[in-house]
């Protein structure tokens, strides 16, 4: 026998690669595809209604296309939300359910306001910070920059003095300004044990970076 709540992700996949392939990039697929992952197994241990959690998982980024084009006037939470919401309500999901989603998706991207409130939120929010350190934060981010046509490197930036979407966007800024201040950012015990490992790796890498190309990497200062 099949499982309905499996049966009801097959179908919420489609919608979900319909709108996140049209973002690509750093925002494709396979980053809702890890996210929901992600979500997943924190859910499962933290005993999660995982219905809800794996529907706002993969669909938590449909709406990025716009702030992307809008240059981040567009919050992609919001617009996520309300995409999802019309989405659902054309498939079997309870009007309650639809709620709760909607408030995983709009508040994944919570900076000021309204916090996660539920379980599943808490779990998505983690989920989704997750993917943007570590190894894979780092990939993401160089993709990202690679989209917008940002430099390499420019630790000798102030990150204050340069702007999203700009030539100095580049995967260090995003570490200064973003990456580096998730690990304490996370709602979940899970995902604060995750993101400590994580946070560990970019540091040493980071520091990497900057010492082969400014010439320190092997503890002397290349001619």
């Amino acid at each position: 026998m099949s499982d309905p709540v499996e049966s009801c992700f097959t179908r919420i996949r489609t919608i979900s690669g319909h709108y996140c392939t049209l973002e690509g990039g750093s925002h494709g697929p396979d980053h809702s595809e890890r996210v929901f992952r992600m979500a997943m197994v924190i859910g499962k241990k933290m005993q999660a209604n995982l219905l809800i959690l794996g529907t706002a998982a993969l669909l938590h980024d449909i709406g990025r296309k716009a702030e992307t084009e809008s240059k981040g006037k567009i919050c992609h939470a919001e617009h996520s939300a309300e995409l999802a919401r019309s989405e659902l309500m054309l498939l079997d999901y309870k009007e309650d359910d639809i709620k709760h989603i909607c408030h995983c998706i709009r508040s994944h991207r919570f900076r000021k306001g309204s916090p996660p409130q539920s379980m599943e939120a808490k779990i998505l929010f983690d989920a989704d910070k997750l993917d943007s350190i570590g190894a894979i934060g780092i990939g993401r981010a160089f993709l990202f920059a690679g989209q917008i046509g940002a430099c390499l490197h420019n630790p000798e930036k102030d990150p204050e003095e340069t702007e999203a979407y700009s030539k100095q966007d580049t995967a260090y800024r995003e570490f200064q300004v973003k990456m580096s201040k998730v690990k304490d950012q996370m709602l979940t015990p899970i995902g604060r044990q995750i993101a400590e490992r994580r946070h560990h790796f970019m540091e040493l890498f980071f520091d990497e970076l900057n010492g082969e190309i400014y010439g320190t990497a092997d503890g002397t200062q290349q001619i």
